[in-house]
């Protein structure tokens, strides 16, 4: 599948809301939440003022002029957070693009962002039944510490 990876626009960073709405992981067999989801703070954390701090960097993927999966990063308090000026990750794709390699090339491409700005590590949690565990392993992170549900991963540079 051809794509393209470029830094998101800042018209349209209104994108994201629908990207961290797809990055919700639904279990099969799971009835998905209904969208007004994303307006709960603990969503709103990785979305709301987007753009507005040095910290948050964002990523889009697209095939054919239209933007069909984000990786963004900022230093939030989030799920996923370790420490200040540690950024956490957040990284979706609509479904009918996953599994073509273009999650992980969106995670590299981050990742050498953020090595490139100085950073030193970068975190995020995934829920342990969730498939792209595999992908973050693959790219560097690694298991810090867990809960019931959720990896609390960490990729140094």
């Amino acid at each position: 599948m051809n794509y393209n990876i470029r830094k998101i626009r800042e018209d349209e960073y209104n994108l994201l809301d629908d990207f961290i709405y797809e990055a919700i992981f639904i279990p099969d067999g799971v009835e998905p939440p209904p969208k007004s989801i994303i307006y709960q703070p603990d969503l709103q954390v990785y979305v709301k003022d987007f753009g507005q701090e040095k910290d948050d960097i964002c990523f889009v993927a697209e095939v054919n002029g239209t933007v069909i999966g984000a990786v963004w990063v900022r230093d939030m308090n989030d799920y996923g957070h370790i420490a200040d000026g540690v950024p956490s990750f957040a990284i979706s794709l609509y479904k009918e693009y996953r599994n073509f390699g273009i999650g992980t090339e969106l995670m590299k491409t981050m990742l050498a962002e953020l090595k490139r700005k100085g950073y030193k590590s970068s975190s995020l949690a995934v829920q342990k039944a969730n498939y792209a565990v595999k992908m973050y392993k693959k790219v560097g992170f690694v298991v810090i510490d867990e809960n019931e549900e959720e990896y609390i991963m960490v990729c140094k540079f």
